[in-house]
């Protein structure tokens, strides 16, 4: 059960960036963002809240074979809300989870992030 649970609350995003409203974008972004820090994404969901000229923001999930990736939008209040847990049953993947959160980060570019920290196990 030993793993790295990261959560961020991020503030002052764009609510004009497409990953705010467009749930393909969002859901590429997050697919790139696992593949490329060197987690495996097994399946995914992203749902956009109201209809596409709307305001509503986005929940989407990956579900990793090391843990989760899950991402919520308020574009009418320009936040985000992160969390990324991996497991380091076998290996030890918190690297590629901070690498996945610095990923998000970037592409989102809050004004403000609060990132959070816990191991568990």
């Amino acid at each position: 059960m030993n793993g790295l649970h990261l959560t961020a609350d991020l503030r002052g995003v764009d609510a004009a960036l497409p990953l705010m409203r467009d749930p393909v974008a969002l859901a590429s972004l997050c697919r790139d963002a696992v593949t490329g820090s060197g987690l495996s994404g097994v399946a995914e969901l992203f749902h956009r809240f109201g209809a596409a000229d709307e305001q509503g923001g986005i929940t989407g999930v990956v579900l990793l074979a090391e843990s989760h990736l899950a991402i919520h939008t308020w574009p009418e209040l320009g936040g985000v809300t992160l969390d990324v847990y991996v497991c380091n049953y076998g290996a030890d993947n918190s690297a590629k989870a901070e690498a996945l959160m610095e990923t998000l980060l970037a592409a989102l570019a809050p004004e403000v992030a609060n990132v959070q920290r816990l191991r568990r196990g």
